[in-house]
């Protein structure tokens, strides 16, 4: 919006002309504003710059890392055993607070290493804002800092040049801007200076340039409407500030457990010591502090003091292992996450697709021809009704067509770190890439032919021509044309077929047309390619848009941002796992629902929800339309959030995949956040929870795995962990009760939980991946991490632990054994029992021979 003091805009500046922009933001079309003007503004609006949070403080991350409800019970405890040492007047150290101490500490610092990466997502987005801009202020051109553009300054842009603030276009010439980052529409938009309807798509606003954006072709004069975070990309950041991420499910679980087991530990050491009082009548003050102690060993033996210690080291080497396969994790409980999710919501543009335009169809007058490949790397086959083209008439034909395309084009192809890129229009980038696989030679189309003259392309024309010089034929001139085919083929009159120049009848007319609305309809974007001679006679100089007639039609492509050929895999594997994949982009509602159907998202005749549907949706309706919907289309940023918190109303686990800065809020939003590491931007690098090495969707499938394989160990050493905490609960549950003497110790109860913890607990760490993971279902968030047999069968063990226990120390003790002695072998127990039952829970639903009884070495 337009941002001047005092002034409230009637419209969006992109609804507006040209005419009621300038004047409503008070500036000359050719003069610009005053230095005085501008600087008065200046003081008004601020720098045209995005504010920044102050990062959160290192004592605040670290402190973080204890807000758990497991470890305040351990801190409840270091400061109960404390407070009896004192009382006891004891010597030395108060053992038992010191190692449960060690414990907390050396949990936090783990997780606090593993997790130190401040917020920098709104500060990447400063850095889209070019340094300098070049504007037109007193009548004169020249640069200044972009910081201090204001609202009515004139904008001059070109090749190259970054947007550094939203502004509406008042001069374009030939203008092509890529915004894949802010929309994800995969090619450059061509620009205009005409309005659009209210309502209108950022991606459809062709009179409109946004902060960030790169000029790809063109020039073009714009005048300034919003600055700073009134931009769109300003508007971004105002989101990701407001934006809470969600917790993972493992969190939420972990939460849960720990506040039941603190409450159930409070409340039974709280009756226990109340039975003491009242039962034994304990009245002095060493007899109340006996009671204090009993319960503190009660608390001590029922609160799995390794967990938190373990939990942070399964998900640290999670962490190791989704490295290997291509994924940076941010934060540690990120890594289950992901196994959990039960919908992943993808970007299109260089996540699904590669983010690079690639000739998919070529249709010349004798026939049509499938394009295979992948982006702009030249492998790749032409084939004709399946097979693959030979020398014939038609590939001749198609060669003339890529030549005549690629010669009235101005982009070329680089590589980069082993990657093949574009330089230029990716549109026009596609059809040199093509060449190989029809068999021309690069550089000797170079050599052969001379560019002698240029009718550069134009939004009004919607094409480029070009004068050529062939050497091999006496260095004659021809005109290549190539534009949009609703214009060129009106001045086209004859086609080049089987070598010969055949005239255009009308049903060749129509055919050719047939064959544009088929490529459309196929979500391809069409250019049609022409030629005619140049009579000696013409003069190069003087040829201009008029001299684009009588042309002969050499045929239409049809290109295409493809799909990752593993995405498609990738998805398959998601689906047979039960989780729901889900396309959201800034694309056309047709090539969004093509390239839907293609990777297996989205059946033909899908239903395609576009950003319109969404604005008109309240909340509560929002949630209904999302049911079942697998692609968004023609979304904004805003957009993308909505849908987000939408899933998550109706309970399902997201994932959200992207690469530009139009996703960022999104992805800091869902449960995990997933950026690609190539293609991405900082800002989505910055805002989400993980990031693909290789921008590869098939990589987020591996990392789904690899989160599941994750969260069934964890599982597996709770199960195995909390029998005998609760064993040990019992145990001296039945002591008290009974009047008996403790068969184990506080301290003994602490050596158990973390000795047992780390050198027999951590071996189901290493436990490797069932080989059904990704056959099963997501886990239900809202299914208890512990389900109703999973607490039987704890129960059980925990029983036979206490009958083990208390009989062979009451035996031990009438076979004459001290009790120290006997308490030795109630802790063998525990520590024997143990050892059994881990083998058992490798696996709940196959046994150990079935696994493999040297499957993990470990």
């Amino acid at each position: 919006m337009v941002q001047i003091s005092g002034w409230q805009p009637a419209a969006a500046p992109s609804t507006l002309t040209v005419s009621e922009v300038l004047e409503q933001l008070a500036t000359d079309r050719h003069e610009g504003l005053s230095s005085e003007t501008a600087a008065s503004r200046l003081a008004d609006v601020g720098p045209n710059e995005i504010a920044v949070v102050p990062p959160v403080a290192l004592w605040r991350r670290l402190a973080a890392q204890f807000a758990d409800p497991v470890i305040y019970l351990l801190l409840a405890a270091i400061v109960i055993s404390v407070l009896a040492w004192f009382a006891e007047g004891s010597s030395g150290v108060p053992l038992d607070a010191v190692v449960i101490a060690a414990i907390v500490v050396v949990n936090g610092l783990v997780g606090f290493v593993q997790e130190n990466k401040a917020e920098q997502a709104v500060a990447a987005l400063r850095d889209l804002t070019r340094p300098e801009a070049v504007v037109i202020r007193d009548g004169r051109q020249g640069p200044i800092l972009a910081a201090e553009l204001v609202p009515g300054d004139l904008v001059v842009l070109s090749l190259g040049s970054v947007v550094p603030a939203d502004g509406r276009l008042i001069e374009v010439n030939a203008l092509q801007v890529a915004e894949a980052a802010l929309t994800g529409e995969s090619a450059p938009v061509m620009k205009s200076t005409e309005p659009v309807e209210p309502r209108t798509p950022i991606g459809d606003r062709v009179g409109m340039v946004h902060s960030g954006t790169a000029v790809v072709s063109g020039r073009a004069t714009a005048v300034v409407t919003a600055t700073g975070s009134a931009t769109e990309v300003g508007r971004i950041a105002t989101m990701l500030e407001e934006t809470e991420s969600e917790p993972t499910p493992l969190q939420q679980e972990i939460e849960r457990v720990g506040a039941v087991l603190g409450i159930a530990v409070v409340v039974i050491a709280a009756i226990v010591v109340a039975t003491l009082v009242v039962i034994d009548g304990l009245r002095t003050g060493a007899e109340l502090l006996d009671g204090l102690l009993i319960g503190v060993s009660l608390a001590v033996a029922a609160v799995p003091e390794g967990l938190p210690a373990v939990l942070t080291v399964v998900l640290a080497l999670g962490v190791q292992r989704m490295s290997k396969r291509n994924a940076l994790v941010k934060r540690l409980v990120s890594v289950e996450a992901l196994g959990a999710a039960t919908i992943i919501c993808s970007d299109k543009t260089g996540t699904l697709t590669r983010n690079e335009m690639m000739v998919r169809r070529i249709v010349v007058p004798s026939g049509q021809i499938e394009v295979s490949g992948s982006g702009y790397e030249p492998e790749g086959m032409l084939h004709l009704d399946g097979v693959e083209l030979q020398e014939d008439v038609v590939l001749d034909e198609v060669r003339w067509a890529l030549v005549g395309g690629g010669l009235s084009s101005d982009a070329a192809l680089s590589q980069q770190e082993g990657r093949t890129t574009a330089v230029g229009d990716p549109t026009e980038a596609a059809l040199l890439a093509a060449f190989p696989k029809a068999g021309i030679d690069q550089a000797r189309i170079a050599r052969r032919f001379e560019r002698r003259g240029e009718i550069p392309f134009t939004a009004e024309r919607k094409r480029m021509s070009t004068i050529q010089s062939d050497s091999r034929q006496d260095h004659r001139l021809f005109m290549a044309v190539k534009g949009a085919p609703d214009g060129l083929l009106d001045r086209c009159e004859a086609e080049r077929r089987a070598g010969r120049v055949e005239p255009l009848t009308r049903e060749r007319v129509r055919w050719w047309s047939e064959v544009v609305e088929r490529l459309a309809s196929d979500a391809l974007r069409t250019l049609a390619i022409a030629y005619r001679p140049v009579e000696a006679t013409e003069d190069v100089a003087a040829l201009d848009p008029s001299t684009e007639s009588s042309l002969i039609l050499l045929g239409v492509v049809g290109i295409i941002d493809p799909p990752r050929e593993e995405a498609r895999h990738a998805v398959e594997s998601a689906h047979r796992a039960g989780i729901t994949v889900a396309m959201i982009t800034g694309d056309h509602p047709r090539t969004a629902a093509r390239i839907a159907q293609e990777l297996g998202i989205a059946e033909p005749d899908c239903r395609v929800v576009s950003g319109t549907d969404i604005a008109d949706a309240d909340d509560d309706e929002l949630v209904e339309l999302v049911a079942g919907t697998t692609v968004y289309a023609r979304v904004s940023p805003e957009h993308k959030l909505r849908i987000v918190n939408a899933l998550t109303a109706r309970g399902e686990v997201v994932a959200m995949t992207g690469d530009g800065v139009n996703d960022a809020p999104a992805l800091k939003a869902a449960n995990i956040g997933v950026a690609m590491g190539i293609t991405g931007t900082e800002v989505s690098k910055e805002a989400a929870d993980m990031i693909l090495t290789d921008d590869n969707f098939a990589s987020i499938e591996a990392a789904v795995e690899e989160g599941r394989g994750v969260f069934d160990n964890l599982t597996k050493f709770i199960v195995w962990t909390l029998p005998t905490n609760f064993g040990e609960g019992l145990v001296i549950l039945a002591a008290i009760f009974a009047g008996a003497t403790l068969p184990i110790l506080p301290v003994q109860i602490l050596w158990i939980n973390m000795t047992t913890a780390v050198l027999l607990g951590l071996m189901l760490v290493f436990e490797p991946k069932e080989h059904d993971l990704m056959k099963r279902p997501p886990r239900d968030p809202d299914t208890p991490i512990l389900t109703g047999w999973l607490q039987i069968r704890i129960l059980l063990v925990s029983v036979i632990m206490l009958g083990g226990c208390f009989g062979l120390f009451e035996w031990a003790r009438q076979l004459g054994a001290s009790d120290a002695e006997a308490r030795t072998v109630a802790v063998n127990v525990f520590v024997i029992v143990e050892t059994f039952y881990l083998f058992n829970c490798r696996s709940f639903t196959r046994s150990m021979f079935a696994l493999g009884v040297f499957s993990n070495p470990w």
